[in-house]
């Protein structure tokens, strides 16, 4: 091959053209191989990793839909009514509206009212309801608390968030004061007016602490109208003698004072307050005070009985007239004249249990109503006697020894006697 290349160098010069091209292909077909792996046999592998993994379906989203609460109001018309409006739009049809309201008072169980409103399902809606308060007997100054619940065609809710009124009567621009848990509010008389009615709260308030123990736990509304008719302006289906009125479960009194009438309104204030204290500290669902003991306590508030009272008491005392201790725990009498003699029996009974058995015995025994006890077993578990003894005890303070018998008592009598006339051995020749 070397002579060969020698003799004839055209040659040579081609078969190293053809060599230098052999070595470059080679190069570049070296250089485009992959790297060498130890790769698993595709046959190997399950069918199913084989296949390509589907791609999710991805739908749009829907349109939010959204519940938008334009307005909400009310308005009240002091007694008779108050009523509650909505607006509100969607971009669903609105199906579903429901009011739901409850007033703060104190009760055992809390009610929550739902009501149904009339109109017309749309995507915009305008609805109202009037709540008939004359049937409720609202007293100024209740409070309400309220909310809106909405639901529209594709299941959204919206419940607002919950809303609070106060039934004012806004037939009078009212005058305020405060002073601890007491709120006054008048709408005739000067300050000095309303100042003397809230002393009068105070001075019977610390009174019922210092000689009872009971205070008043929750705040108290007196609201004082100008006069008794402004004030059965105020109230539904009031007895014409109404001059003062307390709703307890409400911490409301209402009061018709003149300021002309300020002594009245004076000892007013101070028993209607008292009621309110004595409802706190005693307030169950099982059972209620004996009303002498919760007059009673009402009429010591107001400080020394008043001289006609005190005269009708005097006068039973001395004609061993007074009624029984076990009459006066469950009403008074119709009539005035008796009335007040029960009024004044209730304020001496208490001053009795009090000056002779202290201050500690009266709030235990509050304590033990509280508890929903019998008139006898709480009277029995406190001082050690029942209606009864207190009414022997009570009369023996007096020189009096003996309970004269009542009308119920005579019948009775009367009643076992002709039964031993009838039915007696010698009555019937058999003697």
């Amino acid at each position: 091959m070397k002579r060969i290349l020698d003799e004839n160098p055209a040659k040579k010069h081609l078969l190293l053209l053809v060599l230098i091209f052999g070595l470059l292909l080679a190069s570049f077909v070296t250089g485009c191989q992959p790297e060498t792996k130890s790769t698993p046999k595709v046959e190997l592998l399950p069918e199913a990793q084989t296949e390509p993994a589907p791609s999710p379906i991805v739908e749009p989203s829907p349109t939010p839909s959204l519940i938008n609460v334009r307005s909400v109001t009310t308005q009240a018309d002091f007694p008779q009514s108050l009523t509650f409006n909505l607006e509100v739009e969607s971009n669903s049809e609105i199906t579903d509206i429901e009011l739901r309201y409850k007033i703060k008072k104190v009760t055992m169980a809390v009610v929550t009212t739902t009501i149904k409103p009339d109109f017309t399902p749309a995507n915009r809606v305008g609805t109202s309801w009037i709540w008939d308060t004359r049937k409720a007997s609202l007293p100024p100054g209740a409070e309400i608390e309220y909310s809106w619940v909405i639901k529209n065609a594709t299941g959204d809710r919206l419940k607002t968030e919950p809303a609070r009124l106060i039934f004012d009567d806004s037939r009078y621009q009212w005058q305020e004061l405060v002073m601890g848990k007491v709120r006054l509010f008048w709408h005739q008389g000067d300050q000095s007016f309303g100042q003397q009615l809230m002393d009068a709260a105070q001075a019977a308030l610390g009174k019922l602490a210092r000689d009872t123990g009971a205070e008043l736990e929750k705040q108290a509304k007196i609201y004082v109208y100008a006069d008794s008719q402004d004030l059965h302006g105020a109230l539904v289906f009031p007895q014409e003698w109404t001059g003062g009125v307390a709703f307890p479960e409400y911490g409301v009194i209402a009061i018709g004072i003149s300021p002309s009438n300020l002594a009245w309104g004076k000892r007013t204030v101070a028993h209607e307050l008292a009621h309110m204290v004595i409802h706190q500290v005693t307030f169950n669902p099982y059972s209620d005070l004996p009303t002498w003991l919760d007059e009673g306590l009402a009429m010591y508030a107001e400080g020394d009985l008043r001289k006609d009272l005190e005269g009708m008491l005097t006068q039973a005392i001395s004609a061993n007239t007074l009624f029984s201790v076990r009459s006066l725990g469950s009403g008074f009498p119709a009539e005035f004249k008796d009335a007040g003699l029960a009024y004044a029996e209730s304020y001496s009974l208490v001053k009795f249990l009090i000056d002779n058995y202290g201050s500690e015995k009266m709030l235990n025994l509050l304590q033990v109503f509280k508890q929903g006890s019998g008139y006898d077993d709480a009277l029995l578990t406190v001082y050690g006697f029942d209606i009864d003894g207190l009414d022997d005890l009570w009369r023996a303070s007096f020189g009096l020894r003996y309970r004269p018998v009542t009308w119920f008592q005579t019948s009775l009598l009367d009643l076992a006697l002709a039964f031993t006339v009838v039915y007696s051995p010698k009555a019937a020749g058999l003697a």
